[in-house]
């Protein structure tokens, strides 16, 4: 079922594969450009069906992961490290975020969310402002998650805003749709509901995969 609300589109109930055939409608007409994608667990089985289908010539394509944890690559908390591991034997180029990074404008951002409205490593504590004028920052959480208790590298809300679509994956997590329509209807300020802000004031069309 496709609930559209305003401009931010639900699709309810979709698997890795399905995921990985929208991505594909949205991607597979341009031969390169850049996106932005998460770490954690979500992402990976739908990046796999991704490949899977064949739809995507990764050679012109950069990968920028949305944030990742301060440890070596091949720390199994990298983000970079898995998601380099995955896409660059299809040819794609995965770029390390630095401080000193230049991010492009992306043909997608693709984003997750965390129970407490975290998206990339923009946590609560951190007060992610939609008008920083940097687009990268190191940052650390508080509280530090227990199962990564690193500091963080992220996009700001502006980088990830300089998108043509933004896309979540909530992971069929109840309390993460809450916080989610809490944030879309104005009823919190938590970093999601300030970058779903910035992409209405950019007219940038949201779809959300609970």
């Amino acid at each position: 079922m496709v609930l559209r609300m305003a401009d931010i589109t639900i699709i309810e109930s979709a698997d890795p594969r399905a995921i990985a055939d929208w991505l594909a409608d949205r991607l597979a007409g341009a031969k390169a450009g850049a996106i932005t994608v998460p770490g954690g667990s979500t992402p990976f089985p739908i990046l796999a069906a991704l490949i899977e289908s064949g739809r995507i010539e990764w050679a012109g394509w950069q990968v920028w992961p949305n944030d990742d944890r301060i440890v070596p690559e091949d720390h199994e908390a990298s983000n970079t490290g898995k998601i380099r591991a995955l896409l660059e034997p299809e040819g794609a180029h995965v770029r390390a975020l630095a401080q000193d990074a230049a991010p492009p404008h992306f043909a997608l951002t693709w984003l997750g969310m965390g129970p407490d409205g975290h998206i990339a490593s923009l946590f609560p504590n951190t007060d992610p402002q939609i008008d920083d004028q940097q687009p990268v920052r190191r940052l650390t959480p508080d509280p530090l998650p227990t199962h990564a208790p690193f500091d963080r590298i992220t996009l700001t809300i502006p980088a990830l805003a300089a998108t043509n679509a933004v896309v979540f994956t909530l992971g069929g997590a109840a309390d993460k749709r809450a916080v989610f329509e809490a944030a879309r209807a104005g009823d919190n300020d938590l970093p999601i509901a300030r970058l779903l802000r910035a992409a209405d004031a950019r007219g940038i069309p949201v779809t959300v995969f609970t």
